[in-house]
């Protein structure tokens, strides 16, 4: 096995605990804006890659932000360490918390995180822009 996504998402918040478990707050699936280009102050992209068990050392990753056309409007680049695991463990797995601030949505619709690691691309998390007259857009709370 090459790596896989093994989990991602869009978010307020996410922290990891010591256990070893995500703490997510405030999943998106879609935002509405009164207007475009839209900003977003602040987004948390989060991802999961399981590794194969022969991968060990560092990775780079990226992340581009797509239109349903194609356009990127966004990319976050990084890379995790890697290490050997024994056999009777679960595959290695890194878990990427990565802020996010003053995101860009050009035009309304369909967005999508295309992930880039080891060669591979997987489709990581969407968001759904929506055009909305500003006295109907939730405001966030303080």
């Amino acid at each position: 096995m090459s790596c896989a996504l093994r989990f991602s998402a869009v978010c307020d918040d996410a922290r990891t605990s010591p256990d070893g478990k995500l703490d997510l707050h405030g999943v998106y699936h879609d935002l509405s804006a009164p207007g475009f280009p839209a900003k977003q102050d602040h987004l948390v992209l989060v991802l999961v890659i399981e590794w194969g068990r022969e991968d060990h050392g560092r990775f780079q990753f990226k992340a581009d932000l797509e239109d349903s056309e194609g356009n990127i409007s966004l990319t976050v680049e990084g890379e995790s360490e890697v290490r050997a695991v024994p056999e009777d463990h679960p595959p290695p797995r890194s878990q990427l918390v990565m802020p996010m601030d003053g995101v860009v949505f050009p035009k309304p619709g369909q967005y999508i995180f295309q992930v880039k690691v080891k060669g591979e691309i997987f489709r990581g998390p969407g968001i759904y822009l929506r055009d909305m007259p500003e006295e109907y857009v939730a405001q966030p709370e303080k």
